[in-house]
């Protein structure tokens, strides 16, 4: 064993406490014993668990009490202090602002990015009835949501896969809406009936994308963290996701925005389509650019100036 890397294991990777969590941090570890036969042994690896502001708070909407930041906050936390080495998150959850010293490092290959209607009978939102309650705490849901049906009341629905869907069996709401790559990766294939066409729930910046957080010093070249990490990073879905949270930082956009991003790759060209809306849903702009994957960062800074650009007074950010 190298000594460098004997300094670094175990490998301690930060992630909340959530089911999903869990799963998405032994994804991660899977792949690195994979990977790397020093990180395969029994003690190579540990899962720290970190209870975030974002889980203890379920009462109010994440846009009152500090945004999407607060479900990483302790983790970031915790790779400041070195109580843990890495953290790994659903990237729609990570601001465009990261903890100052820390990056992401890599992603894993992304998955479905759309979103699934969860309702009893209703498989796609023209189903549901009149005045239908659906319970969400996204703003930009709430907002595709009312563009589309306004006529439906929207409510409060905070909480992890498991807990939103025993508020909906408990009939709090007749409809929820939940990311198919959760889905997936928990197994509830059954629930994927209702999967939403991407016109008509444009999807989250970064959604089914896991990333792995940092510190820039572990990802020097040559350091062992970072050869780990590079090994497992997807190139097409990093490119995908930096275009997305480029446009996302230019409409200097929060979990208070509703806004959408998805780039694709196809033969070596990005395409990123975005929209914004006003909180009603009553007013939506789109913009889109296509161009080398590798100039990621300017395609979405561009399709980002564009979505400003169009929505004048119109839509608040």
């Amino acid at each position: 064993m190298n000594e460098k890397h004997e300094q670094t294991l175990p490998l301690r990777i930060g992630t909340r406490g959530s089911p999903l969590a869990r799963l998405q941090a032994n994804m991660v570890a899977d792949a690195l014993r994979a990977a790397f036969p020093v990180l395969a042994a029994p003690t190579a690896i540990e899962i720290v668990i970190i209870t975030s502001t974002g889980d203890r708070i379920q009462d109010r909407p994440l846009a009152e009490i500090g945004g999407k930041g607060l479900f990483i906050k302790e983790i970031e936390e915790a790779i400041h202090a070195n109580t843990v080495d890495i953290g790994v998150h659903s990237m729609k959850d990570v601001e465009t602002v990261l903890a100052e010293g820390t990056e992401i490092a890599a992603i894993l290959p992304r998955t479905d990015p759309r979103d699934a209607l969860i309702a009893t009978e209703a498989r796609k939102l023209s189903d549901l009835p009149p005045g239908a309650v659906v319970g969400t705490t996204s703003v930009r849901r709430r907002a595709f949501l009312l563009a589309q049906r306004p006529d439906l009341k929207i409510i409060t629905f905070r909480g992890n896969v498991e807990s939103r869907l025993r508020k909906l069996n408990d009939g709090l709401a007749d409809a929820t809406l939940l990311a198919v790559a959760g889905l997936k990766r928990l197994k509830m294939d059954d629930l994927l009936v209702g999967a939403l066409d991407i016109d008509d729930m444009p999807p989250a910046v970064g959604q089914g994308a896991i990333g792995i957080q940092a510190r820039s010093a572990d990802c020097r070249p040559g350091a062992a963290i970072a050869t780990w990490l590079a090994a497992i990073d997807d190139r097409d879905s990093r490119l995908c996701v930096t275009a997305e949270r480029a446009m996302l930082a230019k409409v200097d956009g929060s979990c208070g925005t509703p806004v959408s991003g998805l780039a694709q790759i196809r033969d070596g060209v990005l395409h990123l389509t975005a929209k914004l809306a006003s909180d009603d849903g009553r007013e939506v702009v789109a913009a889109s650019a296509s161009g080398s994957a590798d100039n990621a960062v300017a395609i979405g800074t561009r399709v980002g100036a564009e979505l400003l650009a169009q929505a004048g007074q119109n839509v608040t950010l």
